[in-house]
């Protein structure tokens, strides 16, 4: 990984369009056209379960789609409000109002431009899988929950924001189901279950929201009594213009109290989105690059909260989507972008129409998605240590919040890794004799001679802060022995951090007050470098670091030998 060097910006979209075809046009328009009814249901649904408008969800698809397939590193990708942002933006908007919603989607789109420019693209792809199952769970069963009130038609006004009480609220309450409601919500859900069924190019979400639109207004029209809450009922008539770009002021305190969320979003973004990709490229043999993508997704999020949006990431199921119907170039994403575009301007007052509980069904039906149900169970027959991290962040999610998941996962899962690596790091003590092929491959064995008096002390894995400390802990326990010289055999050492090199100029200062001599062998050139710079290599003597055992132990006999002639004379 390279920090420095040129910015790694190259849009897909640029390298596609320049040995473009009409027939690969062709076959773009229709992905993108059949996305982009895909995503109508799923954008507005979106939106109101974030707290916001219909309107804004359509804006944020409309706009952040446009950027995502613009200036992104994908080929396929397809961006847009997604499940995931649901929870922390629901949060974000009850604790600071729209406001601070706009502050944190802009400050998540600076931080995920930020790396993409210090080619943190890579890295992030390296986030343990049982962190995102975790509070990808999580997230599934906070979405359900927020749709119950809709799809059984409670009527709840005040729903407690947290888990716990939500529910404690809804079996308080579950004597009001309103039933007209609640078939209008399972005719929905068996039409998107049945749906996939017939075909799996036929977007189920849109046949359900077409054919119980219809059937709500018609039982409107003829059975007066009987009334469905509807989405102009809940937000009255929608707009059709575009809103004004409008700015919002930024304030150290703000900057301050909205930093953890915004953090929060643009992890959870660069995750997904490099999550959807990783799976795009299995599908279409394509290369992502990383960098650009998260700078895409970055401007997307910068520009998005000017007009009103919500955040903006890659979306699997849309991305799959536009595959599996033919796109291959970012095209198929502007066009799905044009689409809801056309749809915003001259389809917004049938959206009123649209039956609240048909919109419940859709998002549970996306929770249940979501839920990676499987992919748990197979998680649980891993190692504890996995199955723990997946539990911790999935009951944090639901429990708590996702920024709180989110920090104390990762964490985890860092203590977690650093434990593994510390037990699988050895340190082991030779005297007297030393096979110098053991733990290689090679078939002949060369056994060297140990003089008493030289020990050696052989570490097996990286000389970080961990190991440093146990191999401190080694040292003092044979302090007591004081051998004439230590040998420190290093060669699968790949690196050494500052603790590893802390300690060992403890070891040499604290030997060599003793009349100890140490040698260093088998230092490979990455180790030897940092040894240099912290001037190790001229506290040892530049003669004590070898580059094989055998001459380390040929100089730590004569050592001993010239020791005992002294003493002998």
């Amino acid at each position: 990984m390279n920090f420095y060097g040129p910015i790694d910006f190259k849009p897909k979209l640029f390298s596609a369009l320049s040995h473009y075809s009409l027939s690969r046009f062709k076959t773009d328009l229709i992905a993108g056209i059949v996305v982009g009814i895909v995503a109508l249901p799923l954008a507005i649904a979106f939106g109101i379960a974030s707290g916001v408008s219909p309107t804004i969800g359509l804006i944020t698809a409309i706009i952040g789609g446009f950027m995502v397939s613009a200036f992104g590193g994908c080929s396929v990708q397809i961006g847009g409000p997604t499940g995931a942002f649901i929870v922390i933006v629901y949060g974000i908007i009850a604790n600071y109002g729209l406001q601070g919603l706009a502050i944190a989607t802009f400050m998540a789109g600076l931080i995920l431009v930020a790396l993409g420019i210090f080619k943190l693209g890579t890295v992030i792809k390296f986030i343990p899988y049982p962190i995102v199952v975790g509070f990808t769970a999580g997230i599934a069963l906070t979405i359900f929950s927020t749709q119950i009130n809709d799809f059984f038609g409670l009527g709840l006004t005040d729903i407690p924001a947290s888990f716990i009480p939500k529910w404690g609220v809804y079996l308080q309450n579950f004597s009001r189901i309103d039933w007209p409601t609640l078939a209008v919500g399972a005719v929905s859900l068996l039409i998107i279950i049945l749906t996939p069924k017939v075909s799996k190019r036929l977007p189920g979400a849109l046949f359900a929201i077409i054919i119980v639109t219809v059937a709500v207004w018609l039982v409107h029209r003829y059975c007066p009594g009987i009334h469905i809450t509807t989405i102009g009922d809940r937000f009255g008539t929608l707009p059709t213009d575009i809103p004004q770009p409008h700015g919002f002021e930024l304030t150290m305190d703000t900057i301050n109290e909205l930093l953890p969320s915004a953090f929060t979003i643009a992890i959870l973004g660069a995750i997904e989105s490099l999550l959807s990709a990783t799976v795009a490229d299995g599908v279409t043999g394509s290369r992502t690059n990383s960098n650009t993508e998260l700078i895409g997704q970055g401007m997307a999020n910068i520009v998005v909260p000017f007009f009103g949006g919500i955040p903006v990431t890659g979306a699997i199921a849309r991305t799959m989507t536009n595959i599996t119907n033919g796109g291959r170039t970012p095209v198929a994403g502007v066009v799905h972008a044009v689409v809801l575009l056309l749809i915003f301007l001259f389809l917004m007052p049938l959206i009123n129409l649209v039956p609240m509980a048909c919109l419940a069904a859709v998002l549970i039906m996306v929770s249940y998605n979501m839920s990676g149900w499987r992919t748990v169970r197979a998680i649980f027959q891993n190692p504890k240590s996995d199955i723990t991290v997946l539990t911790v962040t999935f009951l944090l999610t639901v429990i708590f919040d996702l920024t709180i998941a989110i920090e104390i996962g990762l964490l985890l899962a860092i203590i977690l890794f650093l434990r593994r690596v510390m037990e699988n790091t050895q340190i082991r003590v030779y005297s007297e004799q030393l096979d110098v092929a053991e733990g290689t491959e090679a078939t002949t064995h060369e056994v060297l001679d140990v003089a008493k008096g030289v020990e050696i002390y052989e570490i097996d894995g990286p000389f970080f802060f961990g190991v440093a400390t146990k191999f401190d802990e080694l040292m003092r326990t044979s302090m007591a022995r004081k051998p004439i010289v230590r040998i420190i055999r290093m060669r699968k050492v790949p690196f050494i951090d500052a603790t590893g090199v802390h300690n060992l100029e403890i070891l040499i200062n604290s030997s060599q007050a003793e009349g100890i001599h140490v040698v260093l062998s088998g230092v490979n050139p990455a180790v030897h470098k940092v040894l240099e710079n912290a001037h190790i290599e001229q506290l040892v003597g530049k003669d004590h670091v070898c580059d094989h055992i055998t001459k380390a132990v040929v100089m730590a006999n004569k050592i001993v030998n010239s020791r005992m002639h002294d003493a002998k004379s």
